[in-house]
């Protein structure tokens, strides 16, 4: 996995993002996981690992299901008030989660308990694939927190 973090000031704000790319490959998961929860320890969102895990699991795993090169970029943003997570892959087809999703079958979950996990969820089109992200809300942060 090469990897790159940067702190960035754009007006005044610090925007703190961490980058690398990788295959995403179930070989590679946990090293994902493990990266993702070493960042956002370092920027202080300890309460956000296990959610933040989840999430980039199932957003890696989509990305060896559905997309024929399983080359992906992968970016954490601190924000004031959690973290946004995104994938990005060389496939312009956008996720669609199920309502509610078939509790029997094999597969056809990941994407609705994304959606119940992170705080805000969402995919767009970009101009060599797409990007699917996931904003994680830190409680802590929050106002009167």
């Amino acid at each position: 996995m090469r990897q790159a973090s940067s702190l960035d000031v754009t007006d005044g704000a610090e925007l703190r993002t961490y980058r690398t790319r990788l295959v995403a490959v179930p070989q590679r998961f946990a090293l994902a996981r493990r990266s993702v929860g070493a960042q956002l320890r370092l920027w202080g969102y300890d309460g956000l690992v296990d959610s933040a895990a989840m999430c980039v699991t199932e957003l890696l795993a989509n990305v060896h299901r559905h997309v024929s090169s399983h080359e992906c970029g992968l970016m954490l943003q601190a924000l004031p008030e959690g973290v946004r997570i995104s994938v990005s892959d060389r496939s312009p087809a956008l996720p669609v989660a199920e309502e509610e999703p078939d509790w029997h079958a094999e597969r056809g979950r990941g994407l609705f308990l994304l959606s119940r996990t992170a705080d805000r969820w969402g995919s767009e089109r970009t101009p060599t694939g797409k990007e699917v992200w996931v904003v994680l809300l830190d409680p802590e942060a929050a106002p009167g927190a």
